[in-house]
């Protein structure tokens, strides 16, 4: 995986109705194409009424493998407009199914486009969306009466910090860029006058909510 991906924070679905028609759209991350199609397959299964089960979806580092499908609506009018919405937010391994319940007004080719686009869109929104990145674990271990400082240091520079284990000292474990972590321990070290033991860890994907700015329809 490279570095600084966007993805969807969690799977889950969103309803929206226009004129009529009720668009639930399913958002989910995916590994592969296979897990892709049992979720579509199980979708359709689950909505055996629903008039269409539209999806796009986006595989890999670069978005190597991209999927769609109208599933019987005007061609170009469903599928499409939903891998735009995941290509425009530059996101990555996710898959999103609408499915349509028609509600007896048509809405035309260029309100179809809106409706699955804007489906898409907030589905999506609802969902939030993370940030990727590849960081080195950093344990370190203070006294009491030196946290306090310390975790105000870390919340000012944005760094991330798991819950503290309290024992003997107080260890917290901390994320950071590996062209950047000479810098964060040179800094923690003055700060603390060099009272401060700590052990560099594995690198690892950390995850961060991510505000993003999409272009809608």
């Amino acid at each position: 995986m490279i570095n600084n991906t966007l993805t969807i924070q969690k799977s889950g679905t969103h309803e929206i109705i226009i004129k009529k028609s009720r668009f639930v759209t399913t958002v989910s991350r995916i590994k592969n194409e296979q897990e892709a199609k049992k979720i579509i397959a199980e979708i359709t299964d689950k909505n055996p009424k629903a008039n269409h089960n539209c999806f796009a979806y986006v595989l890999g580092d670069h978005n190597d493998i991209q999927r769609e499908s109208d599933n019987g609506e005007p061609s170009g009018t469903a599928g499409v407009p939903i891998l735009e919405v995941l290509k425009n937010m530059n996101l990555r391994n996710v898959l999103v199914v609408v499915t349509r319940y028609f509600g007896g007004i048509k809405l035309g080719a260029g309100g179809l486009i809106r409706a699955y686009s804007n489906s898409a869109s907030k589905a999506i929104e609802a969902m939030g969306v993370v940030k990727q990145t590849l960081k080195r674990a950093i344990t370190i271990e203070v006294n009491y009466n030196q946290y306090d400082k310390l975790e105000y240091f870390l919340k000012q520079k944005k760094i991330p910090v798991e819950k503290p284990i309290y024992g003997e000292k107080i260890q917290i474990k901390i994320a950071v860029a590996d062209d950047n972590l000479e810098d964060v321990m040179t800094s923690v070290n003055n700060l603390l006058a060099k009272k401060v033991n700590y052990k560099k860890g594995q690198q690892e994907i950390f995850e961060e909510p991510y505000q993003i700015q999409n272009k809608r329809h």
